[in-house]
């Protein structure tokens, strides 16, 4: 039966790329080509009239035309800049995720399946008639027999089904781009696809969204700034998700904030402020910020206050990427070419032999006609399209999480500059940005980081000999022959790993011996307490170093 299915869907396909004028697009690949010297006297053209519409345009009706799962596919391709050109992105971004509801007895036997309750039996009241629909799941307005409004979210009867079908032929297709096209093999379409699965497959999962919704509600737990639903835990199952229902206004609904006293140039201010938050102070952030998914209201105090839904796509940055995200933002600000080129070596975004100096070239040949113009004029969407592009060249390879967050940047970008063009986003993130880095550089950062880290080293203290004691084991198994060179090694060994513990025990000592100065030290003489704290540290890190590096 697997196999009828998927023969039914490639003749869909077919079909469908016939009908919209694409099949040529197969018949390009080397295995294909034969092909077209017979393409004129294939059946499908005999009678077939001339297609004037642009390729990009008929890619994005043939999406359409194919279901909501390519719909969705063709959305994430629109923010792949680096492997589309301006034609096809730009189609590709009018896509809209709109599907026809499933009959309300379908979720009925959905709601029954799961709860072992008939709809009416767990809710109040339950509406059939569904408030959105979109390509995975469907929503609707119900109340709990206590009377709180929430809402409930279903996931597509079979749909998981579909998605087997449709995303074994996307890695089919894309595994003959990348053998057959030798353009493509650098933007390597199975990893796309790859993570284009990844990001589906947690969609259909609704536990995992409502642990992500819980989360960043704990995230904000302490601010005004951000509301988001909360989960009624005991109704949620993997295929529903029940949640608190909110109210507000959608984010680009213009008239409808001023007519309700809201500030225009306070609401892209504060946007700003929360995205920041998401990714520097949390790192985990909603990569899914577009208008549908946010609405404004008033806090308490009058200012404005934010509330998300849909929490299907989340993101997180490591502490390396937040920094390294960080530096290359301030660096494009200060049209530091250099040290973005650097940066992006060092990351391995680009391969390591690429030379410094070509590659920083490129980037001031991109980067300098937009950056001569006034920053609130900059595109950060515009200049990314041009990096990308030119580091198409150097085989740069972007990594999924940075995906997810160029996604959400260029979102929040185009929100704030509809919402209030006057504002410049770069200059108002500029002193977030630098606080952040000196509170992640200064003295204070580093002591955290330490008394963080500390309980760390010392567990593995202990350890260290075992762990000196194993290598020395390997390289005499290894070692064949037990002679001069052999004991020579071991003996280097030995005296190296004796050197990392005695280091990185002298390190640990002195740091906690810096934190104990730090707090325990009089303060009588201002300025003068912290320099036995500041020696230690010091001399904490050196040693911890010099053991770390050997």
């Amino acid at each position: 039966m697997k196999g009828i299915g998927y023969a039914i869907r490639l003749l869909q396909i077919q079909r469908a790329l016939i009908r919209h004028g694409l099949d040529k697009l197969l018949l390009a690949m080397p295995l294909l080509r034969p092909i077209n010297l017979f393409y004129d006297l294939l059946p499908w053209n005999w009678f077939r009239r001339r297609d004037t519409l642009p390729p990009g345009r008929r890619l994005r009706a043939l999406l359409e035309e194919l279901g909501p799962i390519y719909v969705k596919l063709g959305q994430i391709l629109s923010t792949r800049r680096d492997m589309l050109n301006d034609e096809f992105a730009k189609e590709l971004s009018m896509l809209q995720d709109s599907v026809p509801p499933f009959p309300s007895e379908q979720a009925h036997r959905l709601i029954e399946k799961t709860y072992g309750r008939r709809a009416e039996d767990v809710f109040m009241e339950f509406d059939d008639v569904p408030i959105a629909s979109a390509s995975i799941a469907q929503v609707h307005a119900a109340k709990l027999k206590n009377g709180r409004e929430v809402i409930v979210k279903l996931v597509r009867p079979g749909i998981r089904r579909k998605i087997e079908y449709d995303i074994g032929f996307m890695y089919l297709f894309a595994g003959w781009l990348e053998k057959y096209q030798r353009a493509s093999r650098h933007l390597k379409p199975t990893n796309v696809i790859r993570e284009f699965h990844k990001t589906i497959l947690s969609e259909l999962d609704l536990l995992r969204e409502a642990a992500n919704a819980s989360q960043l509600k704990r995230n904000f737990a302490e601010s005004d700034l951000l509301h988001v639903p909360s989960v009624i835990w005991e109704l949620t199952r993997s295929n529903i998700l029940v949640m608190e229902r909110i109210s507000g206004i959608q984010i680009d609904n213009k008239r409808a904030l001023l007519d309700a006293g809201i500030d225009l140039k306070r609401v892209a201010e504060r946007g700003l402020e929360l995205f920041f938050l998401q990714v520097f102070r949390d790192s985990f952030f909603h990569a899914d910020m577009h208008p549908g998914n946010i609405f404004v209201t008033k806090n308490e105090q009058g200012d404005v206050r934010f509330t998300f839904v849909d929490f299907g796509i989340m993101g997180s940055l490591s502490e390396y990427d937040q920094g390294y995200l960080a530096q290359n933002l301030i660096a494009f600000l200060e049209r530091d070419y250099k040290q973005v080129a650097a940066l992006h070596i060092n990351s391995r975004w680009v391969p390591a032999n690429t030379r410094v100096d070509d590659f920083e070239s490129a980037i001031r040949t991109v980067c300098e006609p937009l950056l001569s113009r006034p920053m609130h004029d900059v595109s950060f969407g515009v200049l990314l399209l041009h990096l990308f592009q030119t580091a198409r060249r150097f085989n740069m390879e972007i990594l999924p999480q940075f995906l997810l967050l160029q996604k959400t940047l260029v979102n929040l970008e185009g929100l704030v500059r509809y919402i209030y063009p006057e504002l410049d986003p770069w200059s108002s993130m500029r002193p977030m940005l630098d606080a952040w880095i000196r509170q992640r550089v200064g003295i204070r950062g580093i002591v955290k980081r330490i008394g963080k880290e500390m309980p760390v080293w010392m567990s593995r203290l202990p350890a260290l000999p075992h762990e000196a004691l194993g290598v020395l084991e390997q390289a005499y198994r290894g070692g064949g022959e037990r002679d001069a060179n052999a004991s020579q090694f071991v003996a280097a060994e030995l005296r190296r790993n004796q050197h990392k513990t005695a280091c990185v025990t002298i390190g640990c000592a002195l740091g906690i011996a810096a934190l104990i100065a730090w707090i325990s030290l009089p303060s009588s003489l201002p300025g003068h307490h912290t320099w036995p704290a500041l020696l230690a540290l010091a001399s904490a890190v050196t040693f911890i170093g010099m053991g770390l590096s050997r």
